[in-house]
């Protein structure tokens, strides 16, 4: 499965952002699905993550502000990001997982200003 992350672009602080994860090459239904971000000069951390069931899970630091779907028959996965803060600011990673095999898309970068 190939991964392209899509959606980013600079925000004011308070705004709203809808990212896309677009999958090719294999059906996603089966995989389960997560969201990951990186801020500069620091470690890739899980913003939320969204099972082939379609339950779902979110760093706690981020419940109530970001949320995650999925809609297989169109082979995306979504990342709602409501109220986005400066420290929101990071490259947004998709990632797939099934049978212990991962793959990352390529990111998108979100810049929050103040």
């Amino acid at each position: 499965v190939q991964l392209v992350e899509s959606g980013g672009g600079l925000v004011q602080a308070g705004g709203s952002l809808r990212l896309s994860c677009v999958a090719s090459g294999s059906m996603i239904s089966i995989y389960d699905m997560s969201w990951f971000r990186q801020a500069p000069g620091k470690q890739r951390d899980l913003v939320g993550a969204i099972t082939s069931g379609h339950s779902t899970n979110y760093a706690d630091s981020l419940k109530g502000r970001f949320t995650i779907a999925r809609d297989n028959a169109k082979n995306t996965v979504y990342r709602q990001m409501n109220s986005l803060k400066p420290e929101d600011t990071a490259v947004y990673y998709c990632r797939a997982n099934y049978g212990g095999i991962t793959t990352w898309g390529q990111g998108t970068q979100v810049t929050v200003s103040s």
